[in-house]
């Protein structure tokens, strides 16, 4: 790999600007050498510099191809140094490739041989980026192949045409050609490595000790020059990865070594035994291609490709085989036993996580195969390692009461749960993903196991567990609303009328909303309103004409308890009646009576005025009450001629009294209802979501 010169301190500005240094090499490449008042050495040099930093765009990349294809007055060593640092920092056109297949060869106009051999190696090195632009390598593989008796560039050949090769390429004229020239040139150890790339579409053929010789194994031409190549690629953000893979082509890579180091457990897709009418996966080049021959692919030797190559998953989901998939279990099986027997290193099996984890993102689909893997592997895992890619592929988890998360939620909790408030989140988190997927899949698919209302109901339970245990262990206002994603993820489910029919209605439990709504941050009380309100409308599309569906025993038991929050909620916020049992339905917030005494006397040493009944209303509960002097102030900021402003917090005698003092003028029931606009047009709308909701008044006022 050609190192570029360290550049001139004294050079200006515009140093770094490559189309200016490629606009001087061009000029220069029209005037002999003896005629030229500059010396273009140090103009390349400092192109190169600005190609090693930051590659070639397109359009530059282009200008260099023409630069380097049609013969001119530059040097050979200056055009050899620009093709050993063509680094494409973006698309490589088809025109380019074209224009390098058009130089190839014999003739005045073309480049020297030894700037052919440096061309054919770019080829090569930048295989794996050519996407579409390989169809014009394809359509001239003819005028390559023809190429192969100039012995100059004959390596470099045979590399590019083992990349392009295809069933369709290899005929019994190409083979006895290639078998003449090894015998003219003593075995060639690249003609010999093209005909074992000929062998492997066509074994039956091609016999006998021509292919036992010393064969090229068509390693890359430059790691470090592709190292330096990918860098580059990633500075510009082009891709995600070095080398993207066409959805609709195999990974055509000769080199193992090339893929990442989690990839090269996996066998790259191969198949072997294929006849005269059958259709590889190798040949596949695009999408209507793949649609043409779906019936007629053949499944290549190694099936676990499919963990890596996504034209094989794509097969395996259209054209499903039992067999394959026993396949696939028994080298993940088989790759569980190397490592708990010491045969394999434990990182094989995080490798595998990972490997699994494209796999099920990819394919939204989580094999029982799976299930099983990762049921033995939680046996050998401390919980930490790749804990991120395992919950988000558990999440895929199928809604099963046999397979799925009865199975797998025990030794996963067992394996992560450590005491900690983390490792609980990481654990309610997964459960969020899981019901959020879930509930895609249901309102999406027609054909769901019946299994789907119990499932439904385990999940929900065992978070209703989980989240009053993280309301002991953390309670933060980011637990609370990481609680809150959940059961607003459930809300929405019970409140999609056509899933009501396969879904039992199951509320959080009822320590959970007091402490919620009790808590100290307004945005989990406004959420926590807003998800009760939607629950009610569930209830409510459950329980209107025509009923999608008889209430069972479990539902019937939850409406008092459910119709409970809705008064108790109303009570504190609305009707000034906090913690009230008398009412029907409410359940005082389930504070013991004992406590009730002592609570209205320390709020008396705090404030003669306030009463228990109140204290948790628009004006006076700790979250609400500046929200509420706001909406006053703002009021009484759109009025003249105001001479007494309130001092706050307001009850209904204050405002009485502030009329008479030349204040503002404003009712009681408007000014709630104020309040409950100010909430939402500054985010908290979730309060006014559930006033509106179940207080009859409002409701018709709104009406």
């Amino acid at each position: 790999m050609t190192s570029p010169q360290d550049p001139d301190p004294d050079v200006d500005m515009d140093m770094d600007n490559l189309g200016i240094h490629v606009d001087d090499i061009e000029n220069a490449a029209i005037v002999p050498a003896k005629r030229r008042k500059l010396a273009i050495k140090p103009t390349v040099e400092r192109a190169v510099s600005v190609l090693y930093d930051r590659g070639a765009l397109p359009e530059e990349l282009g200008r260099l191809i023409d630069l380097v294809t049609l013969r001119s007055h530059l040097d050979q060593a200056s055009l050899g140094s620009l093709i050993r640092n063509l680094y494409p920092a973006g698309k490589i056109d088809k025109d380019i490739v074209l224009k390098v297949v058009g130089a190839l060869g014999h003739g005045q106009r073309k480049p020297s041989l030894p700037l052919q051999s440096l061309l054919l190696r770019w080829l090569v090195m930048v295989y794996h980026l050519l996407g579409s632009s390989a169809a014009v390598l394809f359509q001239a593989y003819a005028v390559i192949f023809n190429l192969l008796d100039t012995a100059a560039i004959r390596p470099q050949l045979c590399h590019l045409l083992a990349l392009i090769t295809r069933r369709k390429h290899v005929r019994p004229f190409r083979i006895q050609s290639i078998l003449s020239l090894a015998r003219q040139t003593g075995s060639d150890p690249a003609l010999l490595g093209l005909l074992r790339v000929f062998k492997n579409y066509y074994p039956e053929i091609i016999v006998g000790e021509v292919t036992k010789g010393r064969a090229a194994a068509f390693k890359h031409p430059d790691l470090q020059w592709r190292v330096r190549l990918d860098e580059i690629r990633n500075q510009h953000m082009e891709h995600r990865e070095d080398g993207i893979r066409n959805g609709f082509a195999v990974n055509h890579v000769l080199a193992g070594k090339l893929n990442r180091s989690k990839l090269s457990v996996i066998p790259h897709v191969h198949t072997p035994h294929s006849h005269e009418n059958s259709v590889t996966l190798e040949e596949i080049e695009d999408a209507e291609s793949f649609v043409e021959n779906l019936d007629k692919l053949e499944l290549p030797a190694q099936l676990v490709a499919i963990l890596a190559d996504p034209l094989l998953q794509k097969l395996m989901l259209l054209r499903p085989n039992a067999e394959g998939f026993s396949r696939i279990s028994n080298w993940v099986t088989g790759c569980l036993i190397d490592v708990a027997g010491g045969d394999a290193d434990p990182s094989l099996l995080l490798d595998l996580v990972d490997i699994v984890h494209d796999y099920v993102v990819c394919t939204k689909s989580l094999p029982p195969v799976f299930l099983a893997f990762f049921r033995t592997f939680f046996r050998m895992w401390d919980g930490r390692d790749k804990r991120e890619a395992v919950l988000d592929t558990l999440s895929y988890v199928p809604i099963s009461d046999d397979e799925g998360y009865q199975q797998i939620i025990g030794p996963l909790e067992q394996s992560i749960l450590d005491g900690t408030p983390d490792s609980q989140l990481a654990i309610l988190d997964f459960h969020t993903r899981l019901l959020r997927r879930w509930r895609v899949l249901m309102e999406t698919s027609n054909n769901l196991p019946p299994s789907l209302r119990p499932s439904i109901s385990a999940l929900i339970s065992h978070v209703n567990k989980l989240a009053l245990t993280l309301t002991q262990t953390s309670p933060t206002v980011g637990t609370h609303l990481a609680i809150l994603d959940f059961y607003q993820l459930t809300a929405a489910l019970f409140s999609t009328r056509p899933l009501l029919p396969r879904v039992e209605i199951s509320i959080p439990p009822p320590l959970l909303v007091y402490t919620l709504h009790f808590g100290h941050s307004l945005p989990v009380l406004a959420r926590l309103c807003g998800i009760l309100a939607v629950y009610k409308r569930a209830w409510e599309s459950l329980m209107a004409p025509p009923t999608p569906r008889p209430l069972t025993p479990h539902e019937h038991g939850q409406i008092a308890v459910f119709n409970g929050f809705l008064m108790d909620l109303c009570n504190c916020l609305w009707r000034s009646r906090a913690l009230a049992i008398t009412d029907l339905n409410s359940q005082g917030c389930r504070i013991p009576r004992a406590l009730e005494p002592v609570l209205a006397g320390y709020l008396r040493d705090m404030d003669a005025e306030l009463a228990l009944a109140s204290a948790f209303g628009l004006s006076h509960a700790p979250v609400l009450s500046m929200q509420a002097i706001a909406y006053v102030r703002e009021r009484e900021d759109e009025q003249d001629g105001i001479r007494a402003r309130h001092a706050g917090p307001v009850t209904q005698a204050s405002l009485a009294q502030l009329q008479t003092r030349g204040g503002l003028v404003l009712n009681w029931h408007d000014y709630r209802a104020g309040v409950l606009g100010h909430l939402e047009k500054n985010g908290f709308g979730g309060v006014s979501e559930l006033m509106y909701n179940t207080m009859k008044n409002l409701m018709k006022g709104k009406k």
